[in-house]
């Protein structure tokens, strides 16, 4: 399900300042913080989110999403704290599936309590799932899909016709999937964040968030985030403006290399587990092929027991052990130890997260040594057991 033409026209040219005077093909950068006082209305300053760059940067990312507006932030975690305070307050009740990332679990468990805003979490993923945790100060859901690190998915469809029935919001983590693979507001939903840190960017190099909605909607999130001033620096909007113009193709490729190690690791005798939508012995293999335009390159998978995960880790030539994903470099991590570190023990075997599984992130390398330097890996951290 698409929800615009020509995605990769939109990542090159959508957005794009025009340099009027001396012609340049690229956007340039106004890095000025101070802007004349003229008198008008909107004044023009970075903790407002509009100045040109962030202004012709947020016009790209709606685009990309199929939205109306947009915002840019220093990080996910500023994006996604942001986005939920301002549509919530003291009494509210927001409904969260389990299996979100860490750091937000985190941020829900450390300071909703003490602005007085409750919260639940789903047992499973099914609209019955989320229907049923809605009462009369249910404000709205907050999803992930695919989640991180076990790639499970949501019906969005189903889940956002069920919410507006109940009259809340949905909001959705759609870091994972990027919008080359998913368009979660073709598809019902209210507000679509992403750790542009990952795919956006795509180089490792850059931290930042974003979040995407209707007009209305948005309003309300740049009310909180001029309070925040959690707005980027204007050098990192113009790269990361320069990084999704290839968002598409790197995306495209690093779609490819994960559906080929998926299927490499799920025949690999000291493999126990792959988790991919892509993979057709996936549980909801089906839903991906419905709602996604690709399968995603993130992967993770569980290794035998035999094989010692961080000697694993430490054995890997090429592929490199880091704390985060969707570079163009391959990367692994051990989930347990890092992105969900914040969790208990309890909550990490809830979902599913055990001391064997490793998370994959698919760069643009080729398949052919991204799965010899898999094998190798896992062959000597066997022997040293």
């Amino acid at each position: 399900m698409k929800a615009k033409s020509d995605i990769k026209t939109i990542c090159v040219h959508e957005g794009e300042l025009k340099d009027r005077r001396y012609k340049g093909v690229v956007s340039p950068l106004y890095l000025s913080s101070a802007y004349a006082f003229d008198g008008v209305d909107e004044k023009r300053y970075p903790r407002y989110f509009n100045t040109p760059n962030q202004e012709a940067l947020a016009q790209k990312l709606a685009a990309l999403e199929g939205g109306e507006s947009a915002l840019i932030f220093g990080s996910g975690m500023a994006a996604i704290s942001t986005a939920l305070l301002s549509q919530l307050k003291q009494g509210d009740h927001v409904v969260f599936q389990n299996d979100i990332y860490g750091g937000t679990r985190n941020f829900i468990k450390r300071e909703f309590p003490r602005l007085g805003i409750e919260y639940s979490f789903t047992e499973g993923l099914t609209v019955e799932n989320f229907a049923s945790l809605i009462h009369s100060h249910t404000k709205g859901l907050y999803l992930e899909s695919p989640s991180n690190p076990l790639l499970k998915l949501v019906d969005l469809e189903s889940v956002a016709q069920m919410a507006q029935n109940h009259g809340v919001w949905t909001m959705i983590d759609n870091t994972f999937a990027s919008p080359v693979n998913q368009n979660p507001l073709a598809l019902g939903i209210d507000i679509v964040l992403h750790s542009a840190t990952k795919y956006l960017g795509g180089h490792s190099d850059i931290s930042a968030g974003v979040v995407v909605s209707s007009k209305a909607v948005m309003q309300s999130v740049i009310n909180s985030a001029r309070n925040y001033g959690g707005n980027l620096s204007e050098m990192m909007v113009w790269l990361l403006e320069r990084s999704i113009k290839t968002l598409a193709l790197r995306v495209h490729a690093q779609n490819e290399n994960a559906l080929q190690m998926a299927q490499f690791l799920d025949q690999h005798p000291l493999v126990t587990a792959v988790h991919y939508p892509g993979l057709k012995n996936h549980p909801d293999h089906i839903l991906a092929q419905k709602q996604m335009n690709g399968f995603g390159g993130m992967l993770s998978f569980e290794l035998h027991s035999e094989v010692d995960t961080l000697r694993f880790c430490e054995h890997l030539e090429m592929i490199k052990p880091a704390m985060s994903l969707a570079g163009v470099e391959s990367t692994v991590i051990v989930p347990r130890l890092a992105s969900h570190a914040l969790l208990t023990e309890e909550e990490r075997l809830e979902q599913g997260i055990g001391a064997s599984l490793i998370r994959f992130s698919s760069g643009i390398e080729a398949q052919e040594d991204l799965q010899q330097d898999i094998n190798q890996a896992i062959c000597k951290s066997k022997n040293e057991n």
